[in-house]
């Protein structure tokens, strides 16, 4: 396979494009424009769609309307433009079409700034939108992962008729790293059972997420829910470095993870026995691992995000009061380095703060 000196948010493009996505809509907004700007350079030249939308919201509906079409399509946005999508991600998965949208995050709230952040995790993880609905979500590190997620993303929503976001930050997006380019996959998934396209084959199909009746409403709930409790069984990703004999477990995702690889190894030269988590998958969320590593004895955990705080809850609620779980966030932009994060680790195991 070929490689290629790229941005992460061309490499989503490249990912989306292997994956058979055929249509783009989108709006593009710094840090995450890159993106459609390779998709108004790649779509059209490969006899695919591209459609710079009036805005996010024309964006997501159009996504509603071609996902009901059973095409793969995607669009892609940062942290403001997310927020906009909201109101259609929850259409989206009320009618279970499946699709991708990245956020490349950027610093907020409001207009915020854009630089990196990772505080659309809630956002994210728990259903922007209104109602019981649930987004699979995945965090690349590097430009490769921001391609092969994507890929994945494309399977998953498939495989599960639901939206999947690819959860970047501003980092991710804008470095310029090795991709190997993968090779182009067969689409594996039959949408003439649920697809609509005005043909004989799906001219009996329904897509909507309007259930006026509340029984029939509860009903498709469950439904769902059942659907969620399947892909939490199935699809949780994570990866370990260094974890078999910490004292200190460091839970980290995107760019931040990158960070923490360095100084667990800076760490364990100065004798600190220190180990990295990182979720792969941010919703399902690996509790069952945290779990497992909260009941070993005298260990402790630390969630080091760009936020104020938002990965950690669902650490504490993993862990539940059988370890210390520590918190170390910058925000606005800002981004922990090498030292300020082997101090942070140093005072732990010394009996700091949490």
């Amino acid at each position: 396979m070929a490689k290629q000196f790229m941005k992460g948010n061309d490499a989503i493009i490249v990912g989306a494009l292997q994956a058979g996505c055929r249509a783009y809509y989108g709006y593009p907004i710094t840090p995450a424009s890159e993106i459609a700007h390779a998709a108004a350079r790649h779509f059209p030249a490969l006899g695919a769609t591209f459609i710079q939308a009036e805005s996010e919201v024309a964006a997501i509906n159009m996504v509603y309307g071609t996902a009901g079409m059973g095409v793969r399509v995607m669009t892609a946005s940062s942290s403001p433009g997310f927020s906009l999508k909201q109101e259609g991600l929850s259409y989206i998965a009320g009618a279970e079409l499946p699709c991708v949208v990245v956020n490349v995050v950027r610093g907020g709230p409001g207009l915020g700034n854009i630089a990196p952040e990772q505080g659309d995790y809630f956002q994210v993880t728990k259903g922007g939108g209104h109602g019981n609905y649930r987004l699979i979500a995945l965090a690349p590190n590097c430009a490769q992962e921001m391609c092969d997620l994507t890929m994945l993303a494309f399977d998953l929503a498939d495989k599960y008729r639901n939206p999947v976001c690819v959860m970047a930050d501003g980092f991710t997006g804008q470095m310029m790293e090795p991709v190997e380019i993968p090779r182009a996959k067969p689409i594996p998934y039959d949408h003439t059972a649920w697809a609509v396209r005005g043909d004989a084959a799906t001219s009996k199909n329904l897509i909507s997420s309007i259930y006026l009746e509340p029984e029939v409403l509860e009903q498709h709930n469950l439904k769902l829910d059942k659907k969620y409790k399947e892909i939490q069984q199935n699809e949780v990703r994570f990866e370990e470095y260094k974890t078999d004999d910490a004292e200190l477990v460091i839970i980290a995702f995107g760019i931040v993870s990158r960070l923490v690889y360095s100084t667990v190894d800076r760490a364990r030269e100065r004798g600190l026995k220190v180990g990295l988590l990182r979720p792969i998958t941010l919703w399902p969320f690996p509790t069952e691992k945290i779990t497992e590593i909260s009941r070993r004895d005298g260990v402790q955990i630390l969630s080091v995000e760009l936020s104020t705080g938002q990965m950690v809850e669902d650490v504490r609620l993993a862990v539940e009061g059988r370890c210390p779980v520590h918190f170390y966030g910058r925000c606005g932009g800002m981004v922990p380095g090498g030292d300020e994060l082997l101090a942070e680790y140093e005072r732990i195991l010394e009996g700091g703060r949490s």
